[in-house]
């Protein structure tokens, strides 16, 4: 098992950096992040500013500003900023890519049964729309790295499909991917990659560049701190001029990336203050954080299993051998017994944990199994965990 047996030291001050309610224990991090309030206020007064004159704001420098962010974000991912543009989210990008693939019938996209549903979602619109079809690799939660490429390059079909969609941390499963071998594989097949990298900025230390995917997006609003909605889109140069943006603007003959970063008169303000997201990070010790969450979680799958009588080898755990496995910040707990049968169950489920223990988690519905999801942050301890183990048997009984 990663991770040790006892809690790591928590952090001086970290809790008081947030403004969570300390009545809840927040453990599902992963799920829309939580912004330090130095960087609510570093967008306020970016707001302030803005509506101080908002057509100052809006057309003079704006664009230099932009710029500016792209290539701090992008350096802090291993990323050529030039090859980078700032969007709302994974989902938004993916939109994008599907639209610039220009797909049509007889195509096809792959993914994983460990994607994320909204993506999924997504394909199936485009799919709808241009007589596509979806098709999905199953991958067992407990594969090894080695035998989830082979699954996924076998299922490959040179010709047919037209883009591989693949997760670097799955958010079901909190599973860490071996996308690097997965974007060679579909390399050898030509075959483009989106990856969704939704959960690596600031959870795991990463190099775009070195990954080679044609797509990379990550989201910043979750583990590095940025306000929400902030995300980095990394294309391979031989896409930049084809990529469609959400919308046409004034930007539209600038190329990429000012024509899919300019949306008109949106908020910019959450962007701009992503950097004072990484400064925090970086203030705090951007690996002593990685250390500290990867251990605090580690503990509180392990106490949550004790209490449901979930043995160790029931347990699944990061693949040792996946780069980053040492800093993964998400465990899963299979729910032995839960009363859920489908996505639905599961929500109200998640939704009683939350009403009865104050507690906020996540439970998924995954290959016929309910599983519970838990996060760790800097401003979370070992008592949160504690508390959860000691109550959830209790909250699954009654509910069956």
């Amino acid at each position: 098992m990663i991770g040790g047996s006892a809690p790591p030291v928590p952090l001086p001050g970290a809790r008081m950096l947030f403004s969570l309610d300390p009545a809840t224990a927040y453990l599902n991090h992963g799920a829309f992040g939580a912004v330090p309030v130095t960087v609510q206020r570093a967008q306020q007064r970016l707001r302030d500013e803005m509506e101080a004159n908002p057509h100052r704001f809006l057309t003079q420098g704006l664009l230099e500003r932009l710029a500016h962010t792209r290539r701090h974000l992008a350096g802090f991912l291993g990323a050529d900023p030039d090859n980078a543009a700032l969007v709302d989210n994974v989902t938004v990008a993916t939109a994008m890519v599907l639209r610039t693939l220009r797909l049509a019938a007889g195509d096809e996209v792959l993914l994983t049964n460990h994607g994320y549903g909204a993506v999924a979602l997504s394909v199936d619109r485009e799919c709808r729309l241009t007589g596509a079809v979806r098709r999905v690799v199953d991958v067992p939660l407990a594969a090894t790295g080695a035998e989830i490429v082979e699954a996924v390059r076998a299922a490959l079909r040179p010709g047919r499909t037209r883009l591989l969609v693949v997760d670097q941390i799955t958010s079901a499963t909190a599973r860490l991917m071996p996308v690097a071998g997965l974007v060679a594989a579909a390399r050898d097949a030509g075959v483009p990659v989106l990856v969704d990298a939704a959960h690596v900025p600031g959870m795991l230390s990463v190099e775009v560049d070195r990954i080679g995917a044609d797509f990379w997006v990550g989201n910043l609003h979750k583990w590095a701190f940025a306000p929400r909605a902030t995300a980095l889109l990394v294309v391979r140069p031989s896409w930049r001029d084809r990529m469609e943006p959400p919308g046409v603007s004034w930007e539209q003959d600038s190329g990429f990336p000012q024509r899919v970063e300019w949306q008109g008169t949106r908020d910019y303000t959450a962007w701009l203050a992503a950097p004072a997201g990484l400064y925090t990070l970086r203030s705090l010790g951007v690996d002593r954080v990685r250390q500290h969450n990867a251990a605090l979680v580690g503990y509180g799958q392990r106490v949550v299993a004790d209490a449901l009588g979930v043995p160790e080898e029931q347990l699944p755990q990061p693949d040792a051998d996946q780069p980053g496995a040492a800093e993964l910040a998400m465990r899963l707990v299979p729910l032995p017994g839960a009363p859920v049968d489908g996505k639905a169950q599961a929500i109200r489920l998640r939704q009683r944990i939350a009403d009865e223990l104050a507690a906020e988690v996540l439970v998924s519905w995954w290959s016929g199994r309910a599983w519970l999801r838990i996060c760790a942050q800097v401003y979370n301890q070992a008592a949160e965990y504690d508390r959860l183990a000691d109550r959830l048997p209790g909250v699954l009984r009654r509910a069956g």
